[in-house]
């Protein structure tokens, strides 16, 4: 198995398990990690998912180059001929229900793109960032381009794009590319610890807060909080609102079923 899979406490933990090869992505890691996004996206007692790698020397260092090689179809076939596709993470992740990602050592090319579509990014204070696909004449395939500067800014994402800059965990916390980074023996209680506090609140509410950041980047503001409304509006009645306000009426911890 190329994925350790598991789900505990409402909280689908994706752990890439190829550490002999520093998690690259071969074509059954991408066929199991595809697997385990769909399956956890329709499963109703997933409420948070996180994504790490196992051992000490990387989360991901993308593509595996000795096992991925062209197809042989030309991508015009792929795109309009109705050509055979490999299983593809990156369509897999788009989801309304929370990722969190522990970055636990190297994030470069794939691995850096898987981190930047997931929704909360901490890492080992040993971690180290790079989209070095420029230097082997390739570009970021899976996002990067467009979710980098998104995330960074226009200066620090070109730095890291144009002349493959590597960074450390410091420089990431610092331009905002994570939200923490911690010791790495400390770094799967961290994800867990979060995770717990998301699957705690209400997954109607949690989802469509998601839904609503996420499809409102590519908004107009006035257009993005008209969405808003009317989301507000669709959760106004639902069970589990009702129940958050009997609970803290009670002064107890509210019981949500994501209804």
């Amino acid at each position: 198995m190329a994925l350790k899979f598991s789900i505990e406490d409402g909280i689908a933990t994706l752990l890439l398990s190829r550490p002999e090869a520093l998690n690259a992505l071969d074509p059954e890691t991408q066929q199991e990690l595809s697997d385990a996004l769909n399956q956890v996206r329709i499963d109703p007692a997933v409420r948070v998912v996180i994504i790490s790698g196992e051992g000490q020397k990387a989360f991901c260092v993308g593509a595996d180059l000795k096992k991925t090689m062209p197809p042989k179809e030309s991508h015009a076939q792929l795109s309009f001929g109705g050509g055979s596709r490999e299983p593809r993470w990156i369509d897999a992740i788009d989801m309304d229900k929370p990722i969190i990602c522990a970055v636990n050592g190297l994030a470069m090319g794939g691995g850096l793109e898987m981190a930047l579509a997931c929704d909360i990014r901490i890492a080992a204070d040993t971690a180290k960032f790079a989209l070095p696909e420029v230097r082997v004449g390739s570009i970021p395939g899976a996002g990067g381009t467009q979710r980098l500067p998104r995330t960074i800014g226009m200066s620090d994402a070109m730095l890291m794009l144009l002349a493959a800059e590597t960074i450390d965990a410091t420089e990431a916390l610092r331009i905002g590319l994570i939200s923490r980074a911690v010791p790495a023996e400390g770094l799967m209680t961290e994800a867990r610890a979060i995770a717990l506090k998301i699957a705690a609140n209400a997954p109607l509410a949690v989802n469509a807060v998601k839904g609503l950041v996420r499809r409102g980047l590519n908004m107009t503001l006035a257009d993005a909080i008209t969405q808003e409304r009317m989301t507000w509006g669709l959760l106004r009645d639902t069970k589990d609102r009702i129940e958050g306000r009997i609970a803290f009426q009670e002064k107890r911890k509210p019981i949500y079923r994501g209804h």
